[in-house]
């Protein structure tokens, strides 16, 4: 490239950490940097608080179990002024955490221990479906490929990553609404644990098979709780999965 070229030089994207784990604070922010991101660290939600309302980051990273203020509270305060995103990364496993951890308007829930290119495969996967949003925030999107999937009950839109079934709202990971909307796009036809695969995750991430089977039980576990009949993603045994919008 001319050296004396006008064109502008994209900003770097900032990634903010939240962990009282230095260890991970600093193995992250490294992990981060090499990939790019502009990284800001703090040990605790009550110290990092007051950064994130005051000079946001592109999305921010929390972790759960921390001292002053757990990254559930400093959810629950950012999201009273800020619609950042966010990520957790947590050693808290279980599934009320992640509900309410996405429930009270999380981006994603990973848990440790993690892969490195997973994390960073879901953070350009938020960071883009944010910009997109930013793009057509009050009106429809004119790209086919954003405009929201409806079938039967079921409606997603790929822009705000969001999903309502019967028009009540369903609280998804990225990861669970990609596999969804690839199962959505095309109702009927069975889509193997590859192809579900391929859609959820990046070419050099791998997952076995169980891991599909994994977010598709939670998947429908999420939808009964709106709806107990829920019944539209089919199992085909040696197959894959299929969706009916019937």
């Amino acid at each position: 490239m001319d050296a004396n070229s006008d064109s502008p030089v994209p900003a770097q994207q900032v990634i903010a950490l939240v962990d009282d784990d230095r260890n991970v604070l600093t193995t992250v922010s490294i992990a981060l940097q090499a990939e790019g991101f502009a990284t800001r660290v703090y040990a605790d939600g009550q110290a990092a608080l007051k950064a994130l309302q005051d000079n946001p980051p592109d999305l921010a990273i929390f972790d759960i179990k921390m001292p002053r203020m757990d990254g559930l509270e400093l959810l629950q305060k950012l999201r009273e002024t800020s619609g950042l995103p966010v990520i957790f990364l947590t050693s808290k496993d279980e599934e009320t955490d992640e509900a309410l951890g996405l429930a009270m308007g999380a981006d994603d829930y990973i848990a440790k221990p993690f892969s490195q290119r997973l994390l960073t495969a879901r953070i350009r996967a938020i960071l883009r479906r944010t910009e997109l949003a930013k793009q057509v925030p009050d009106g429809p999107a004119d790209d086919e490929a954003a405009q929201p999937v409806r079938r039967g009950r079921l409606e997603l839109d790929p822009l705000r990553h969001r999903v309502t079934w019967d028009g009540k709202p369903v609280t998804l990971t990225v990861t669970e609404f990609m596999i969804l909307e690839a199962l959505a796009q095309r109702p009927g036809v069975v889509k193997s644990r590859n192809q579900l695969m391929d859609a959820a995750y990046s070419d050099d991430i791998f997952v076995d098979d169980r891991t599909i089977d994994s977010h598709i039980k939670r998947l429908r576990r999420k939808i009964r709780a709106v709806d107990n009949d829920f019944s539209a993603i089919e199992t085909l045994y040696g197959a894959g999965y299929s969706f009916t919008d019937g």
